[in-house]
């Protein structure tokens, strides 16, 4: 039986995505790597072997990761269709137990980034570096800080059916309700634009990447992404608790959370070189 693909089957997923409470970023990701595939298909019926073929010219465009994350879209189009015999297997991918150096942020970059921040008289950018690094909270989150929630001391983020609680600490509170009297915020949203909707991500993005040289520190490293692997990090070098921690970042596997801790290796190296093994 030859199959084919109309916008009219897109447009059921995307409100299936939006019924299953995926996240907004999730829904326009899913969507814009299922539109691929239909430019790729073109009037094609649609076969196996097309969906293998789609998938292996990955590898000559983009990182594994960015590859997996592609075919996971298109995996989960396939299965709402009820085709799961047209889905394919992701790439295989080595968990590196280390962290590369030009991608983990230090303590001291993250305290020079907001330094800039301020220098530059961005205060909002500013307390959403403190916000998302103080409390491990996701930048698609951020939506839940809410003045309601910063009186309170702690945010309640619902996602996917789960939700969880986001600790507000006492210095990050009491610089928050600073910032709301200041900007006469009543309710609802402390990070908004001038037409009171919430920051986006790439608002964020393109905002901290525009700190990197005045902050002296490496663009690749920089990205809203990277606070929260910061505080995962700080976290578990004082807890030692990775179940707790998987609680806090709210992840559903712990494998996860492993790789928010990776180090770069450093502190690894130096402990052996302790050992005194080598005569």
């Amino acid at each position: 039986m030859e199959r084919s693909l109309d916008c009219g089957m897109l447009n059921r997923f995307e409100t299936y995505l939006r019924q299953e409470e995926r996240s907004g970023a999730t829904v326009v990701k899913y969507l814009h790597d299922v539109r691929a595939f239909f430019t790729f298909l073109a009037d094609r019926p649609l076969k196996k072997e097309i969906v293998v073929e789609y998938k292996n010219q990955f590898l000559s465009r983009y990182a594994v990761a960015s590859a997996n994350s592609m075919i996971a879209a298109l995996n989960s189009f396939l299965r709402f269709l009820n085709w799961h015999d047209l889905c394919v297997r992701q790439f295989k991918v080595q968990r590196s137990a280390f962290c590369p150096e030009n991608k983990e942020l230090t303590k001291a970059e993250y305290m020079r980034l907001i330094e800039a921040a301020k220098q530059k008289g961005n205060e909002r950018l500013s307390l959403i570096l403190q916000t998302i690094c103080g409390s491990g909270i996701r930048v698609s989150e951020l939506q839940y800080i809410t003045v309601e929630a910063v009186i309170r001391g702690e945010a309640f983020v619902s996602c996917k059916g789960k939700g969880r609680r986001i600790f507000i600490v006492a210095e990050l509170k009491k610089k928050l309700l600073r910032y709301i009297r200041e900007h006469k915020i009543k309710e609802g949203s402390v990070f908004v634009t001038r037409s009171g909707k919430p920051v986006s991500r790439h608002n964020i993005w393109r905002d901290m990447k525009s700190l990197c040289k005045q902050a002296n520190v490496s663009p690749s490293k920089v990205f809203p992404h990277n606070l929260r692997h910061l505080f995962a990090r700080t976290f578990y070098g004082i807890e030692k608790d990775i179940a707790k921690l998987a609680d806090i970042l709210g992840h559903a596997s712990i494998n996860t959370t492993r790789i928010y801790i990776a180090t770069t290796g450093t502190e690894h190296k130096r402990k052996m070189e302790n050992m005194r093994l080598i005569l």
